[in-house]
């Protein structure tokens, strides 16, 4: 027999007469069944209300349907979730929603054998309301998890499925405040002389009842050092099923604490929305205070030009892939500030839990949308538009974070976006509706350094230039080439000499490495080592580079028979990126100890 999962929340303080009072979320992480689906059979036989009495195992959530790295299970399965739940009474008033903090790759969920929705976004957090749900009772939860991968879109990353981040019951009062941003903005021309920040709150209002009561918005910031500074935003509830966009500025009291990765200053940050009276959302999170620019192409954080060094970053650990736990979370920000990086990239992006510890720890964060050579879909309306989803869904999650550097909509689009209209389309789209949805971060685009590419008009509608360059490590077409390092540096120079204004940052250079040998042979130790320190060499004397990102910190899981680049035989290659400082079971290859010295021993303010 099933166990029931134990209630987190207290029932005494959900029935609590003090108005002021608000239940609390649930956090549903135990009790989880699994069985796989390989056949499709569960929708046919009605798994949404229970599913047949065998074939179940217990699985930890957050989890992944199989850890192994294995070949047959690389384009992916369904399977499916059930959990069995005793739900908190509930207070007049409050209903309540089911968040996920990712699912791979899609979703269906039912609540007591009714469809309550759906999620298509592998990257990015969902909440559905949780219609029929029991109070006080046992309910039944069923998810079905489908992680079947085609040739596209394309992915440089392994084919994990499941529920790979946190699972919450949450309140909902009679208005929910959506989507709420906290945003600091301000500019500084030169170091401590800087504007009065101006905080920009957003969000969106939804009502769930009738009653269009009066609704206020409270936000209250308190700095390091204690000072408060609070406002308070009014309006009137959208009535039931309707919206209305919450976007309201105030001026911050004092002298700002700004934050930097030297000095990762953080506000703490209260937002309390009340509806006729009551208490119906607090949302309690920290807030930094910064000011990224570029000017004149160069990259500026309060005032100071700035000389990043960094590496790159997987939500992947041996055993659980992206499921990662606070210890993996710990580990994560450990080894960056171990190599002494104070930037890190991802090419999807982070779980809420790894960009709150980044703020804390004062490592900025290149913020990747998931979409990766897409210019085939970008050819169609629906593939731009689920390309622009997923920006959407990536910069509402990560727009809080004090550790914001850029917001990237593409990485790696064609050459020439200006004679491909689909991915021009995209492109100038996806960056207004990066701009508009967080004004203060600067977006960007990533794009694959060659040689020989004519100025394209597309890529200065962004503000910085993510510059992946593997000169001297893979070959690219004749017209085209990389195959020479010493053609890096030139084509900086004529990059720079393109498009002036924009800043420049290197977000991806790497080699892969796996045995030791010459340093004349890709794939050894010795040539990654050599790779990093002729690499690095060149960042330190290019001036217009605010920076250089290492692709990647550690090894992770990729398509099956990767070989990287290196060439190796067959009986040599495996399903890992072998291009990380570190192996995939932490241990520091040579050139982890190059990159460590050249980091460290890098200001990260420019003389």
């Amino acid at each position: 027999m099933r166990r029931l999962l134990p209630l987190t929340a207290l029932v005494a303080l959900l029935l609590a007469a003090n108005a002021s009072a608000l239940p609390s979320p649930v956090e549903l992480s135990h009790g989880w069944q699994f069985r796989f689906d390989p056949h499709a059979r569960g929708g046919l036989d009605k798994w949404r209300s229970g599913g047949p009495r065998g074939g179940w195992h217990r699985v930890e959530v957050p989890g992944v349907f199989d850890a192994r790295l294995l070949a047959s299970t690389f384009h992916g399965t369904i399977g499916w979730y059930r959990l069995r739940f005793r739900a908190p009474a509930t207070l007049r008033g409050f209903g309540w929603a089911l968040n996920f903090g990712a699912v791979r790759r899609t979703a269906n969920v039912w609540l007591n054998g009714r469809r309550i929705g759906g999620h298509q976004d592998p990257y990015a957090p969902f909440t559905l309301p949780a219609l029929g749900l029991r109070p006080g009772k046992v309910n039944e939860l069923e998810v079905r998890v489908v992680n079947r991968k085609h040739a596209l879109p394309r992915e440089g990353w392994w084919n994990w499925g499941g529920i790979t981040r946190p699972v919450r019951l949450i309140p909902q009062g009679p208005v929910v405040l959506n989507d709420l941003a906290v945003m600091p903005s301000l500019s500084c021309q030169a170091p401590g002389s800087c504007t009065t920040p101006v905080v920009k709150v957003r969000g969106v209002l939804v009502g769930r009842t009738a009653t269009r009561a009066p609704v206020s918005v409270r936000v209250t910031m308190r700095s390091p050092g204690g000072a408060v500074t609070t406002h308070t935003f009014r309006t009137r509830a959208p009535g039931r099923g309707r919206s209305r966009n919450v976007s309201f500025d105030f001026r911050l009291a004092g002298t700002p604490d700004l934050w930097a990765p030297d000095h990762p200053a953080l506000y703490s940050t209260r937002v309390q929305t009340t509806a006729g009276g009551h208490l119906a959302q607090a949302d309690s999170f920290d807030t930094g205070v910064r000011a990224v620019e570029v000017r004149g192409g160069l990259l500026y954080l309060n005032g100071r030009r700035v000389q990043l060094r960094g590496a790159s970053i997987e939500e992947d650990v041996p055993g659980r892939g992206p499921a990662l736990r606070p210890s993996d979370i710990a580990q994560i920000v450990g080894e960056l500030k171990a190599v002494g990086a104070n930037v890190t990239r991802a090419q999807y992006g982070l779980s809420d839990e790894l960009m709150s510890a980044l703020d804390r720890a004062g490592i900025l964060l290149w913020n990747q949308a998931p979409v990766y050579h897409r210019d085939i879909e970008l050819r169609h309306a629906d593939g731009r538009a689920a390309a622009m989803a997923q920006v959407r869904h990536n910069v509402l999650a990560a727009r809080n974070h004090a550790c914001l550097l850029a917001n990237s909509v593409d990485n790696e689009p064609v050459a020439v976006p200006d004679h491909r209209p689909g991915t021009r389309q995209f492109l100038f789209r996806a960056g207004k509706i990066a701009k508009r949805l967080d004004p203060i971060t600067p977006t960007a685009v990533d794009i694959a350094v060659k040689t020989n590419i004519p100025f394209q008009r597309t890529f200065t509608w962004f503000d910085l230039l993510g510059l992946n360059s593997y000169f001297g490590w893979y070959t690219g077409r004749t017209a085209n080439s990389i195959a020479n390092f010493d053609d890096w540096e030139p084509t900086l120079q004529a990059i720079h000499h393109s498009y002036p204004s924009q800043g420049l940052v290197v977000t991806e250079f790497g080699a892969e490495a796996s045995f030791h040998g010459s340093a004349y042979q890709k794939g050894t130790f010795e040539f990654q080592s050599d790779y990093v320190t002729k690499s690095l060499d060149i960042v330190d004397r290019t001036p217009f580079l605010g920076g250089a990102i290492y692709w990647t910190l550690r090894e992770f899981a990729v398509k099956p028979h990767w070989d990287g680049g290196a060439s190796l035989p067959i009986a040599m290659r495996n399903s890992l990126h072998h291009k990380g400082l570190l192996s995939y079971d932490g241990t520091p290859k040579p050139a982890w100890f190059v990159a460590e010295q050249r980091f460290k021993a890098t200001p990260l303010y420019a003389p």
